[in-house]
């Protein structure tokens, strides 16, 4: 009998939809709790969607584990794993009621008793340090007095990061005091109206919603800044084990701090190293992201970063020991690793959409593995009429920034 797979997700993402079709050409059944209109729903391999309801979150996901009785559940985005955090609290407080779900939970994720560890970037960096794996020096940021002190006894260039946020979003490299100090406020401060406002009704995206009403302020991070090329690791585990790995260089992004556009395919023992120590600390399961800096001058990997879920990569099947969903199958069923074919023999690839929506005449396009699922022309089409709607959006914007113009320009 096939594994069920319940892909967990909050927003509308493209690579969801990618990494959905590697897990069913690895043999699972896949269904999905997503919000509607979601790019996974127009490919030919979701069995059913489960609709994620940004107002009553742990309801929706709830739902839709008793729903589905899944084998598994793969988060996609940062808040879908704090859902599952909360979902296991909840269930572990009612005893015997809830173990069956706290056993699924564990079983997707890892150690419970790591997952305080898994969603908070300092707690990361400090179990990093404890296993040797080089990382910047990392601070949390509670006010106005702690920035001051750390950029007058580490100086600058800095970068600020708060928790639960992923793409690039909820990061800024700042370089005078003036910008850190600026960039501080703005990512502490709980979600505007004017932004609340936007991602619900232009973007049908309510996750802004909660944190606006209760007011929650974001926690701040500061790390010190490395000059360097940004590289990026994407295992499956189990149990502590890394049973498949992706190692990348960023060759392009789609802005400053925003997700990479083009990778392009390495081989690291640093980095490598670094994934199997943290994955052996801290008992994972599932699928995990690791972000490093490879330093300018001796190209030492420096972890930056670990992402709690499956990042944009995690669908390519690039050869032996790097088929991740196919790992994943194997650690499921108890059967042999079978992996895909290797989609490509380039070392360079150009993940689709994101790289033809930064730049349609990008080299890039030509010259490396343009990563586009021709066999699915429905999930085509919508990433076609995303540059209609990135257009329209500066239409959308202007009634918001009536709400509050200076914030929202400095988003």
């Amino acid at each position: 009998m096939k594994p069920t797979v319940l892909i967990a997700t909050t927003f509308r993402w493209f690579p969801t939809a990618r990494l959905g079709m590697a897990l069913a050409t690895a043999g699972c059944n896949v269904e999905a709790v997503c919000p509607p209109r979601h790019p996974l729903a127009k490919t030919t391999v979701l069995r059913q969607a489960h609709r994620y309801r940004a107002l009553a979150p742990l309801k929706s996901f709830a739902a839709a584990i008793s729903s589905t009785s899944p084998d598994i559940v793969v988060p996609c985005d940062d808040l879908a794993v704090l859902h599952l955090h909360q979902i296991y609290d909840r269930e572990r407080s009612r005893g015997k009621q809830g173990a069956v779900t706290c056993a699924l939970i564990e079983r997707s994720l890892g150690a419970s008793a790591n997952f305080s560890v898994v969603s908070d970037r300092a707690s990361l960096m400090d179990a990093a340090e404890e296993e040797g794996i080089r990382t910047p020096r990392s601070k949390v940021i509670g006010n106005m007095g702690d920035l001051r002190e750390w950029t007058a006894r580490l100086g600058l260039p800095l970068v600020l990061k708060t928790n639960g946020t992923s793409g690039g979003d909820g990061v800024r490299i700042v370089r005078t005091p003036e910008q850190a100090e600026r960039a501080f406020r703005l990512l502490q401060a709980p979600p505007l109206l004017a932004r609340a406002a936007k991602s619900a009704l232009a973007n049908r995206d309510a996750t802004s919603v909660w944190p606006f009403l209760l007011r929650q302020q974001p926690v701040v991070n500061a790390q010190t800044f490395i000059r360097g090329r940004e590289a990026t690791s994407t295992v499956a585990c189990w149990e502590g084990t890394v049973l498949a790995s992706l190692h990348f260089e960023v060759v392009d992004k789609r802005n400053s701090t925003g997700p990479a556009t083009v990778l392009r395919l390495i081989s690291n023992s640093d980095m490598s190293t670094a994934a199997e120590k943290m994955v052996r600390r801290l008992r994972l399961s599932g699928f995990y992201g690791f972000d490093f800096i490879l330093e300018a001058d001796s190209g030492n990997a420096h972890l930056i970063e670990m992402n709690p879920r499956a990042t944009q990569v995690g669908h390519l099947a690039l050869g032996p020991g790097q088929d991740l969903p196919a790992a994943l199958y194997a650690a499921i069923t108890g059967n042999t690793i079978r992996e895909s074919p290797k989609v490509t023999e380039h070392d360079t690839i150009a993940l689709f959409p994101h790289e033809w929506l930064r730049n349609p005449t990008s080299p890039f396009l030509q010259s490396s593995y343009h990563d586009v699922p021709w066999e699915e022309p429905e999930l085509i089409r919508v990433c076609v009429g995303t540059r209609r709607k990135q257009e329209d959006l500066y239409s959308q914007q202007e009634w918001v920034k009536a709400f509050s113009p200076v914030r929202l320009s400095g988003r």
